[in-house]
Parts: structure tokens; sequence; C-alpha cells
């Protein structure tokens, strides 16, 4: 029999991110039916899919998952984690799981336990590729057979099927991988009858916790979905939901006010309408859920570019920053010239001048007194980047040019190492959508019972 209330509560935007306890538990008083959260993003950047680390520290997830956990068990409702990890790869979602586990010896509670991995393999995406069945998302490039094999880790993002399915066979904690953040917390609603619509148009809302209300934050925050709409309140009673931030937060990460799209099917929201229910309250209505002639799923694939090493200084000198991008250049050639390896690459990022919108920035000239000067070394070896780092610092630090006031250093170094090895460097070289045959195709689901 389909509910015709039904609660979700998202106890943050990111799972290890935190949230209030006083926030978490008048949530849980208000009798959810889920909870559910969000545990990635490609926001962090390719490193996390690449290398396989987690995005948080072990300490934050086990602390918030053994919160949530217990939370749910005590109450007998499901606890859903999508994009478990980061990036929702395999390593992510072992990690997540090994977590999961050691919560339950140590708190003695019993559970199945659902894993659903979100991992494509090359061969898969070869086969798509060589059907035609690939197509550009927003890479900006069509994808080659050559680009799949140099990939290192591939995941695709699921929608809400894959979560269904394991909450069909009985799971009361859910692990997923790479996720639609707005599915994920969908999931649940859908599977108990919810209108699709506006169970994913809530959970868009609620993926970021608490952010959709005022003043916002990495906190706890609730929909009720009920027949032609839902609500959204804050878990803390010093937040509250303004038709502002919510309908805000509706329009977060889209470019189309409009359609919302997820894996086979788009959202049409021309009809959606905003209005305060209640002091804390917003009432949402009007998603139309528009489902796509084929299955497309959004892939994510990394490969490596080599090993970085970095250097954080700071330039006070006028002259210097008068005459910047010229010297700059004049110490980047120079390096390149002296070792010769075609896989070096030197970059640099000016920060009080455009280091964070680069060539969209409106104000090309320096107002401030001082910069601060990142160089980036990336190479076929550690060892090549940290030496070419070093040597393009060094050669900043001591480069002579017309009009110099000081004779014993131009650059002021944060670190001592001045130099910084940062592992191995990745890129993103597969932002495609790929055609599949049904919406759990490429998402395995395992059950356990803890």
């Amino acid at each position: 029999m389909t509910k015709q209330t039904h609660t979700v509560l998202t106890p943050t935007g990111t799972l290890g991110y935190g949230f209030g306890a006083e926030a978490f538990a008048r949530g849980m008083a208000m009798s959810p039916d889920v909870i559910a959260v969000d545990a990635g993003s490609t926001d962090p950047g390719p490193h996390y899919l690449g290398s396989g680390e987690p995005l948080v520290s072990r300490i934050s997830a086990k602390r918030e998952l053994t919160q949530m956990i217990k939370a749910g068990r005590a109450a007998g409702i499901p606890v859903i984690v999508g994009s478990a990890g980061g990036a929702g790869c395999k390593a992510h979602v072992d990690w997540t799981v090994e977590i999961v586990r050691e919560i339950a010896r140590e708190s003695n509670l019993h559970f199945k336990l659902a894993t659903i991995y979100s991992d494509v393999s090359r061969e898969r995406l070869a086969e798509a590729l060589s059907r035609n069945e690939v197509k550009d998302f927003e890479a900006g490039f069509q994808l080659t057979p050559e680009m799949v094999e140099q990939a290192g880790a591939i995941v695709a993002q699921m929608g809400h099927e894959p979560i269904v399915e394991a909450l069909k066979a009985g799971a009361e904690v859910i692990i997923a991988g790479r996720a639609c953040d707005d599915c994920a917390i969908a999931a649940h609603p859908i599977y108990s009858g919810a209108d699709p619509a506006l169970a994913i148009h809530m959970g868009k809302i609620l993926e970021c916790g608490a952010f959709s209300a005022e003043p916002f934050a990495m906190d706890v925050m609730l929909g009720i979905l009920q027949p032609g709409h839902f609500e959204l309140e804050p878990g803390s009673p010093n937040r509250r939901a303004s038709v502002t931030s919510v309908a805000a937060h509706s329009l977060y990460e889209r470019e189309n006010p409009f359609l919302q799209a997820g894996p086979g099917h788009q959202l049409d929201l021309s009809a959606c309408t905003f209005e305060q229910s209640g002091e804390r309250r917003v009432r949402v209505t009007g998603a139309q859920f528009l489902e796509d002639e084929d299955y497309w799923v959004k892939l994510e694939g990394v490969r490596q570019t080599g090993y970085r090493t970095i250097c954080v200084a700071g330039i006070r000198c006028p002259t210097l920053i008068a005459r910047l991008d010229e010297l700059l250049e004049q110490v980047r050639v120079e390096t390149l010239e002296y070792f010769d390896d075609p896989s070096l690459h030197i970059g640099y990022t000016v920060y009080g001048r455009d280091g964070v919108m680069g060539a969209l920035e409106p104000q090309a000239a320096i107002s401030s007194q001082e910069i601060g000067l990142v160089i980036e070394a990336i190479a076929v070896d550690q060892t090549l980047a940290r030496g070419a780092c070093h040597h393009v610092s060094g050669g900043l630090l001591h480069l002579h040019y017309d009009g110099l006031y000081n004779t014993s250093g131009n650059l002021a170094f944060l670190y001592s190492p001045s130099e910084i090895d940062a592992g191995p460097a990745f890129e993103f070289s597969i932002y495609h959508l790929m055609k599949v045959t049904s919406p759990t195709e490429l998402f395995p689901l395992h059950l356990e019972d803890l």
C-alpha cells in the first residue's frame, strides 16, 4: 500500500562534514521513514577517483555513520549512503562497508547490508563506443578508444532504481557507489510509491542538507512528501526554510532553470511553486517527470598525468609584481630547457590577482601590496617534478632584473622544505553519457547479514 506521507532525513550535505547533535535528535523525533545522505561529488576534482583515497577522514566517516546507523536501527528505518567515500569507486565503497561492519561489531547491531558497486570496465565502455552509444556530456570532446584504454578508474552515476532494488531485497543499510545525488535521497520515497517527480525534486533540494535553510550550514534537513507537494524544514530550531532559500537551492548547479536532467529522465520544473507553509517550512509543488526514450548514465573517468610537486611563496616587491608575467615565463622557459623532458609541465597560480577566476577575472591589475604564488611542476616521476619545482623557485628567488630592489631573495616561502610532493596527478578524461540496457545493468547488488 502506497504511503501518503513520507519523511526523509538528510543529516548533512556530505557524509563526514558534520551535523548538529540537537538538530539530528530533533529530526529523528519527527519520525522519518529513512535517513539518506550523499557522500561524494566531482567538485573536489579527479584525485579521489584516480587514487582511491577517501574524501573525508575515517574518523569523521565512522563518527557520523555510527550516529546514523544506531538511530536508524533504533527507529527501524533504513540508512542510505550514495557516492560512498567521495567518488563512489570500488575502493571507496569497500572502505565505507568495512567501517559499517566495524560499527556493527562494536555496537552489537544486526541488519541486512546492501553494497552497490558502480565501476565500469574499459571493455564495457569500449563496446558501447564501438556501437556509437557514447556521447559527450560536459567534457568538450568526443571519447576515443585510446582515451578509454588510458583511463584508470571509471564509474557510472546510478539513478534511484538500483537502490530501490536493494530496498525490495530487504536491505536496512545501503552503501552505494557513485549515485546521482537527488536520486539516492529520492529512492526510498519512490520505493514506497511516491511520485518520482516530487521525490527527485525534493532530493535535489535535500542533497546539500541545510544549505537550503537560513542560515545555511552542513546540517540536518527534512523533507516531508505528500500527494501533490512536499515540504522542507531544517532539523535545527535555529534555522528556517524560506521561499528564497529553498527556491534558490532548487536552481543550484543547473544551467536550465526549468529542466533538471538525471539518469533516464528529466524533470520539468516550469510549473513549480514555492510558498511559505509555516514559520520554518516551505511547500513545493509542480514538478513533472519526463521519462527518456533511452536510458543514459553519466560516466566519470580519470587518467594519471604524472606526479606533482608544488611550492607556495609570497611576493612583496613592487617591481617584481609589476613585471610578474614576463619574469615567470622567463624562468619557466629556462627550466623546461634545463631539464629537457617532454613530460614536464610548469604552471603558476597567482593569488591576489586572478588565482580564483583565472582568465575570467574582470580586474586585470594587481591592487594589493603582496601576492601569493603557487608553483606547480608535473612530470613523469616525482624526482623530476621535485627537481623542476625547486629549480623554478630557486630561479625566481635569486633572479636579477632591471629595477630590482632586494638582493637577498625575491620570494618568501611559506614552508620548509619549500617544495611539497603532492604525489600522482590526475585529470578527468571521461565525462560522457553512455546508453545502457537497463537502469540496473552496471550496478551489481551484494547482500549480507551482519
